[in-house]
Protein backbone atom coordinates (compact mmCIF):
# COMPACT_ATOMS: atom_id res chain seq x y z
CA UNK A 1 0.00 0.00 0.00
CA UNK A 2 1.08 3.56 -0.90
CA UNK A 3 1.52 6.71 1.35
CA UNK A 4 1.01 8.38 -1.73
CA UNK A 5 -2.73 10.34 -1.96
CA UNK A 6 -3.85 10.77 -5.29
CA UNK A 7 -6.39 13.70 -5.90
CA UNK A 8 -9.25 12.69 -8.03
CA UNK A 9 -11.31 15.79 -8.83
CA UNK A 10 -12.58 19.08 -7.26
CA UNK A 11 -16.38 19.88 -7.04
CA UNK A 12 -16.91 23.71 -7.22
CA UNK A 13 -19.51 24.82 -4.58
CA UNK A 14 -21.26 28.16 -5.63
CA UNK A 15 -23.25 30.81 -4.14
CA UNK A 16 -27.06 30.64 -5.36
CA UNK A 17 -29.85 33.16 -4.17
CA UNK A 18 -31.82 31.18 -5.79
CA UNK A 19 -31.07 26.99 -5.82
CA UNK A 20 -33.61 26.72 -8.59
CA UNK A 21 -32.66 29.19 -10.62
CA UNK A 22 -29.17 28.00 -10.56
CA UNK A 23 -29.85 24.63 -11.42
CA UNK A 24 -32.06 25.41 -14.14
CA UNK A 25 -29.53 27.91 -15.78
CA UNK A 26 -27.10 25.60 -15.65
CA UNK A 27 -29.18 23.10 -17.52
CA UNK A 28 -30.84 24.81 -20.13
CA UNK A 29 -28.45 27.48 -21.34
CA UNK A 30 -25.28 24.82 -20.93
CA UNK A 31 -26.78 21.19 -21.03
CA UNK A 32 -25.84 20.12 -17.21
CA UNK A 33 -28.32 17.31 -16.24
CA UNK A 34 -29.49 18.66 -12.51
CA UNK A 35 -28.93 15.83 -10.28
CA UNK A 36 -30.53 17.35 -6.97
CA UNK A 37 -32.44 19.97 -5.80
CA UNK A 38 -33.88 21.14 -2.37
CA UNK A 39 -35.28 24.98 -2.90
CA UNK A 40 -34.03 26.62 -0.49
CA UNK A 41 -31.16 24.75 0.74
CA UNK A 42 -28.44 23.21 -1.75
CA UNK A 43 -28.51 22.14 -5.55
CA UNK A 44 -26.79 19.94 -7.92
CA UNK A 45 -25.93 19.68 -11.98
CA UNK A 46 -23.44 17.41 -13.93
CA UNK A 47 -22.21 17.42 -17.15
CA UNK A 48 -19.73 14.93 -18.29
CA UNK A 49 -17.13 14.48 -15.79
CA UNK A 50 -17.83 18.04 -13.99
CA UNK A 51 -20.62 18.42 -11.08
CA UNK A 52 -21.43 22.09 -9.82
CA UNK A 53 -23.23 22.45 -6.51
CA UNK A 54 -24.84 25.31 -5.29
CA UNK A 55 -25.18 26.15 -1.56
CA UNK A 56 -28.08 28.55 -0.80
CA UNK A 57 -26.78 32.45 -0.26
CA UNK A 58 -29.08 35.65 0.80
CA UNK A 59 -25.55 37.81 0.02
CA UNK A 60 -25.24 38.65 -3.56
CA UNK A 61 -21.87 40.15 -2.50
CA UNK A 62 -20.50 36.66 -1.88
CA UNK A 63 -21.54 35.37 -5.05
CA UNK A 64 -20.30 38.14 -7.12
CA UNK A 65 -16.77 37.02 -5.20
CA UNK A 66 -16.80 33.34 -6.27
CA UNK A 67 -15.91 32.00 -9.60
CA UNK A 68 -14.35 28.58 -10.62
CA UNK A 69 -12.69 26.83 -13.71
CA UNK A 70 -13.57 24.11 -15.65
CA UNK A 71 -11.60 22.09 -18.39
CA UNK A 72 -13.49 21.47 -21.33
CA UNK A 73 -12.60 20.15 -24.94
CA UNK A 74 -13.89 21.88 -27.93
CA UNK A 75 -13.95 25.03 -26.43
CA UNK A 76 -14.64 26.84 -29.82
CA UNK A 77 -17.81 24.91 -29.97
CA UNK A 78 -19.13 25.91 -26.66
CA UNK A 79 -17.99 29.41 -26.87
CA UNK A 80 -20.13 29.78 -30.06
CA UNK A 81 -23.21 28.09 -28.02
CA UNK A 82 -22.16 30.42 -25.62
CA UNK A 83 -22.28 33.99 -27.46
CA UNK A 84 -25.67 32.92 -29.07
CA UNK A 85 -26.92 32.40 -25.58
CA UNK A 86 -26.13 36.04 -25.03
CA UNK A 87 -24.14 34.07 -21.91
CA UNK A 88 -20.32 35.56 -22.49
CA UNK A 89 -19.06 37.72 -19.98
CA UNK A 90 -18.48 41.52 -21.71
CA UNK A 91 -14.71 41.37 -20.47
CA UNK A 92 -14.12 37.32 -20.68
CA UNK A 93 -14.56 36.72 -24.76
CA UNK A 94 -12.42 33.90 -25.52
CA UNK A 95 -8.62 34.15 -25.59
CA UNK A 96 -5.37 32.82 -25.44
CA UNK A 97 -3.72 33.58 -22.08
CA UNK A 98 0.29 34.21 -21.69
CA UNK A 99 -0.07 30.49 -19.57
CA UNK A 100 -1.12 28.62 -23.10
CA UNK A 101 -5.08 28.18 -22.49
CA UNK A 102 -7.84 28.97 -24.75
CA UNK A 103 -10.46 30.64 -22.11
CA UNK A 104 -13.56 32.34 -21.66
CA UNK A 105 -16.33 33.19 -18.84
CA UNK A 106 -19.78 33.40 -18.30
CA UNK A 107 -21.25 35.40 -15.24
CA UNK A 108 -24.41 33.07 -14.11
CA UNK A 109 -27.80 34.75 -12.41
CA UNK A 110 -26.54 34.90 -8.84
CA UNK A 111 -22.88 36.64 -10.44
CA UNK A 112 -20.49 33.64 -9.99
CA UNK A 113 -17.73 33.48 -12.59
CA UNK A 114 -17.55 30.84 -14.53
CA UNK A 115 -14.34 30.39 -16.28
CA UNK A 116 -14.11 27.84 -19.13
CA UNK A 117 -10.19 26.66 -20.48
CA UNK A 118 -8.29 24.40 -22.90
CA UNK A 119 -4.54 23.88 -23.47
CA UNK A 120 -3.83 25.60 -26.38
CA UNK A 121 -1.24 24.20 -28.51
CA UNK A 122 1.30 26.33 -29.43
CA UNK A 123 0.45 26.44 -33.08
CA UNK A 124 -2.89 27.20 -32.29
CA UNK A 125 -5.32 30.09 -34.14
CA UNK A 126 -8.81 30.48 -32.87
CA UNK A 127 -11.30 29.68 -35.71
CA UNK A 128 -14.65 30.86 -33.30
CA UNK A 129 -16.94 31.55 -36.55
Amino acid sequence: MSDETDFICAVPVLASLDIRRSVDFFAARLGFTINYVSQGTYGIVERGGVQLHFWACADRRIAEATGCRISVRNIAALYRHCVAEAIVHPNAALNLTPWGNQEFAIVDPDGNLVTFFEAADKNDVFQIA
